[in-house]
């Protein structure tokens, strides 16, 4: 089974950018940005690995304090869904399979549609953050030129939030 994206946080936008695009060849192909939970904000830049794979950074802003690592995410203070792991779904109706046998093992599951993928979530008992996700509509030259321009916008625009449901496993 393949990675539909692999996120992790950076302390260095720019060195990273440079990095995954000059040295591994890697297109930046979409940037999101937003508001966090935690009332600051971050861009999250997706650059495609190939076959509709990519690897994500998080570049957070005002969300934790500076004492952290980028190797980890609890351990090093960071919030839960900035490091996680995603794996690819087929398409929604297998989204919706996977779903349901999460919910039938009594997993909490959180749905979202990002507009341009749709995608699950539940937590491991590492305490892990761990997807399903599909690509509902294919990234265009404009979705990348626009995540050029965002990648070092300092005040970027925020997209709308994103519809999020929560599935609850049925009681035993």
């Amino acid at each position: 089974m393949g990675f539909h994206h692999t996120a992790f946080a950076t302390r260095d936008v720019e060195a990273t950018h440079k990095f995954y695009t000059d040295a591994m060849g890697f297109e930046l192909a979409k940037v999101v940005c937003g508001p966090t939970p935690e009332g600051g904000w971050a861009k999250h830049l997706f650059y495609e690995t190939g076959n509709d794979e990519y690897i994500a950074f998080w570049d957070l802003h005002d969300v934790t304090s500076n004492d952290w690592s980028p190797s980890i995410s609890l351990g090093q203070g960071l919030p839960l869904w900035v490091n996680h792991l995603a794996f690819r779904a087929r398409d929604v109706a297998d989204i919706g399979v996977r779903l349901q046998r999460w919910l039938d093992h009594g997993c909490e599951v959180h749905e979202v549609d990002h507009g341009w993928c749709t995608s699950i979530y539940t937590v491991d008992p590492n305490g892990i953050l761990v997807e399903f996700c599909t690509t509902t509509r294919a990234l265009t030259q404009a979705d990348r030129n626009e995540a050029q321009a965002l990648l070092r916008d300092p005040k970027p625009p925020f997209e709308a939030p994103p519809r999020v449901q929560v599935h609850r496993p049925k009681a035993a």
